[in-house]
């Protein structure tokens, strides 16, 4: 949650927040908000002391939430947004984080940015190893099918889903790649 100093506020204009934001400022009228009696007010609490360190350069375009007016002083982000997903994943700052589209829209992106990291791994001579990487050796090894029969782990519903959608996209690209190789021998011997 950023803190808003005296000298920045996130004092949006509420109106204009009323009319963008399906919902917004649903609970501002203390009349309709069940905690009131009982509720503190918001403030710093007392004895802390700091000031809000200066702005991080930003060098690059930054996803901001569209509820809060500027980004926090200091952010970061060990992979930041690049290629399709970072098109993809930009697009859903459009919507309110409290819409389902937003958080639907940055899932689409995540499965988007493994295929381009699939991708580049074949392209630079180290493809990945989904026999180790997806953790089928451990099943095998590690007493996956006993840890889970007869038991009542919350992850049984969906066990036998998992194989394929972590498997699925493995044998469907070796289907392609087998089927583009077969028609590139068959177009190479004339046929």
């Amino acid at each position: 949650m950023p803190a808003y100093p005296a000298d920045r506020p996130n004092d949006p204009d509420t109106t204009e927040l009323v009319d963008r934001i399906p919902g917004w400022g649903v609970d501002a009228d203390p009349a309709n908000r069940p905690a009131v009696p009982k509720e503190l007010p918001v403030g710093p609490a007392a004895g802390v002391h700091w000031d809000v360190p200066e702005d991080q350069p930003n060098r690059e375009s930054r996803e901001r939430s569209n509820e809060h007016a500027f980004l926090t002083p200091v952010f970061g982000t060990s992979t930041p947004p690049s290629g399709l997903s970072g098109v993809i994943r930009r697009s859903a700052y459009r919507f309110s984080e409290g819409r389902a589209a937003h958080w639907l829209i940055l899932i689409g992106a995540d499965r988007v940015a493994a295929a381009e990291a699939h991708v580049r791994s074949i392209a630079e001579g180290r493809p990945d190893n989904p026999l180790t990487e997806t953790g089928i050796g451990t099943e095998l090894s590690h007493h996956g099918w006993s840890s889970r029969v007869g038991r009542k782990r919350v992850d049984n519903n969906h066990a036998w889903l998992d194989p394929i959608l972590v498997g699925g996209p493995w044998v469907a690209a070796a289907a392609a790649a087998g089927l583009v190789s077969r028609a590139a021998l068959r177009r190479a011997r004339g046929h």
